[in-house]
């Protein structure tokens, strides 16, 4: 017979604990939800199982590279193994890495730049229709302007931090 095993904060566990008294304890609950997910899963149509083509390096590092390392991948917020992956992920493909928080601070920026490009696109329309005076829609226009400025900086900004990201993971001393 297989043993399962898993590590949960005690937290979870002391809510796992509560939930369990019902049906007869901790192994009873566990073994009602590993046979609830077998079932299912032998249910379902067979699908390509996910082999993940990756491979294991094991790197020797003396005491200052270690350190370096363990300084990078903290500034970094990633662990020091997925900080080396990165680094030779970089240099083979090309492709850029960025830390969690800096991912998701980019995919804000983005989908605030689409709404804004959706907003921009209604007040195009809007003055293509609208029949105002002169000064009226000059300065609608002068707004648009200030918009369209405000958006090229927005844009700088967002090349600059992919720029910063590639520099990062070039060759350093």
């Amino acid at each position: 017979m297989s043993v399962l095993s898993v590590r949960v904060p005690d937290d979870l566990a002391a809510r796992f604990d509560v939930a369990a008294e019902s049906v007869g304890g901790r192994s009873a609950l566990l073994f009602r939800l590993v046979d609830g997910a077998a079932v299912a899963a032998s249910a379902a149509p067979p699908t390509a199982r996910l082999v993940r083509n990756a491979r294991r390096l094991m790197v020797r590092l003396a005491v200052p590279e270690a350190a370096h390392v363990t300084r990078e991948s903290a500034a970094f917020g990633m662990p020091p193994a997925t900080w080396v992956a990165a680094l030779v992920r970089r240099h083979a493909t090309g492709k850029p890495r960025f830390a969690r928080p800096d991912e998701l601070a980019l995919i804000a920026i983005q989908v605030e730049l689409r709404r804004i490009g959706v907003n921009v696109n209604q007040i195009a329309r809007a003055l293509n229709t609208a029949v105002m005076e002169g000064r009226v829609l000059d300065l609608e226009l002068a707004y648009l302007d200030d918009l369209r400025a405000e958006m090229r900086g927005h844009m700088e900004g967002l090349r600059e931090a992919f720029a910063g990201n590639l520099t990062y993971w070039e060759d350093a001393p």
